[in-house]
């Protein structure tokens, strides 16, 4: 692509995603290429590493430009590997490049931080905040509830925080190595179990790159069912949180109202997919569930008996002066920081961030529905609870144009064994963020290497920020209005 002029060997890819993938063999060619996304005003989307056949070691980094996605690959000498730093420029790839350590080896040259990420050590070195009546609050990483296990440690003064650190990865679970246990046809299973609430974005973008891989297209009728279970799933996550949200803000009525909302649209889910969560709904070469008309009808007149409820529910919401109390102000990320740190997906829209793959790389039938992108700049719990509510309507609306404009016709076509080395790519934007599959194909139709990123690896590092000058009763609100995900962090 033209802003990574320094790489080489630029190849185009298939599928529905507008992708490339840069092939470069030298460390200058690798941060030449970042410099450039960096400078083009693009984003990091993921950053990983992979073993070549023959044991040779390589990462890769994919890059969200304005033409499309650039998957950059640098192969590595098989002696004490390693590569240029990126989190200068994009400081979202720090965590990352130390995962790429732990799990392969791999160094990145002139890292500031080269702690272990997911090699657990029992005296992991902190960063101490040092002064007069300072002392820390140790949480995790087991926790109260149902949660995974994440710690968090406190730097407080009174019950003002001045700093916070996570340490995640306690239930890494090795699902980059074990996709290669599966064919190409049987990865979309595991890739929808990467984080349960994501499974339908998850899922697509697996089918997306395994699609890509095999050169094919899936039907017109799949693509529409696929945006409705994508859309259904934002539903039910925004009315879960908004529930959440309410409760955490001393709101206990919010909490029954919206689970209730919830659980109704999730058996609703059942009755249409076969499962809550719609999972194993999307498959490779298109879905496999394809609901009767009156099934369909049914979706579209409960949307909007949903949209009514939680209308009255959000003039309460604006009305409350307690909940907008804890609201306004609360975990407040600017802009130009969230700008700096790569926030993605809701919470970055809610700080000014105005990226939605649904308008900026649409897929069918997005380019069809026109998705209305939802921006605020406040940055703080009370915009992202508004971006929420906005979401859900949004979504609403799409539920009902989907049922309404979509076509009869096949909803499968027949997934062909991809060559080995076939390479393809997903980017989907779930509920929470943009999604990332990169999938290679191996021998007899088997997965050499797939990548499933989920977009809580950018947003958990700036919650870190979010927090500061806040008191710490204010954290579970202010961490709720991200609700990022552990097992989408621990692949």
């Amino acid at each position: 692509m033209k802003a990574l002029g320094a790489a080489t060997d630029v190849r185009r890819l298939g599928g529905e995603v507008a992708a490339a993938r840069a092939l470069v063999t030298r460390g200058e060619d690798w941060i030449d290429a970042a410099r450039a996304a960096h400078e083009s005003k693009g984003r990091l989307v993921s950053l990983w590493g992979a073993e070549r056949p023959g044991g040779q070691p390589a990462v890769l980094a994919a890059y969200a430009l304005e033409e499309g996605l650039c998957v950059v690959e640098l192969a590595l000498r098989r002696e004490a590997p390693s590569y240029p730093d990126v989190s200068g420029l994009f400081p979202a790839a720090g965590r990352m490049q130390r995962a790429v350590r732990d799990l392969h080896g791999i160094d990145a040259e002139g890292a500031r931080d080269k702690r272990p990420w997911l090699r657990h050590e029992p005296d992991y070195p902190f960063v101490r905040v040092e002064g007069d009546g300072v002392h820390e609050i140790p949480v995790g990483p087991i926790h109260a509830g149902i949660i995974e296990p994440g710690h968090f440690r406190f730097s407080i003064v009174g019950e003002k925080v001045l700093r916070l650190e996570q340490r995640l990865g306690y239930t890494h679970k090795g699902i980059d190595k074990r996709f290669e246990d599966f064919t190409v046809a049987e990865g979309h299973r595991l890739a929808g179990r990467v984080s349960g609430d994501s499974t339908v974005a998850y899922a697509w973008a697996y089918a997306q790159a395994a699609e890509a891989a095999a050169g094919i297209e899936p039907p017109a009728r799949a693509r529409w069912l696929r945006a409705l279970l994508l859309e259904r799933e934002r539903i039910a996550n925004h009315l879960g949180d908004l529930g959440a949200l309410g409760n955490d803000g001393g709101f206990a009525f919010a909490l029954s109202q919206f689970m209730r909302l919830k659980e109704d649209w999730l058996r609703a889910n059942g009755e249409a997919f076969g499962h809550r969560f719609a999972m194993d709904a999307i498959v490779p070469g298109g879905v496999a569930v394809d609901p009767d008309p009156a099934k369909l009808a049914a979706m579209a007149r409960h949307a909007h008996e949903i949209e009514i409820e939680v209308r009255g529910l959000r003039d309460i919401f604006d009305e409350h002066s307690g909940l907008q109390d804890r609201f306004i102000t609360a975990g407040r990320v600017t802009p130009e920081l969230a700008a700096r740190l790569g926030l993605v997906g809701l919470g970055g829209r809610s700080s000014g961030q105005a990226f939605d793959l649904r308008v900026d790389h649409p897929v069918d039938p997005y380019r069809t529905l026109k998705v209305k992108k939802v921006v605020y700049i406040a940055g703080d719990v009370a915009a992202r609870v508004h971006a929420r509510f906005d979401e859900l309507f949004e979504s609403v609306r799409l539920v009902q144009a989907i049922v309404a404009g979509m076509s009869a016709g096949e909803v499968r076509v027949p997934l062909p064994t991809p060559a080995p080395e076939a390479f393809g790519v997903g980017w989907v934007e779930g509920w929470r963020g943009e999604v990332l599959v990169a999938l290679e194909a191996g021998r007899d139709g088997r997965i050499a290497r797939c990548h499933a990123h989920d977009p809580s690896w950018h947003n958990w590092p700036v919650l870190e920020h979010a927090v500061i000058g806040n008191i710490v009763p204010d954290f579970p609100l202010i961490n709720k209005s991200f609700n990022l995900s552990y097992s989408g962090a621990d692949t």
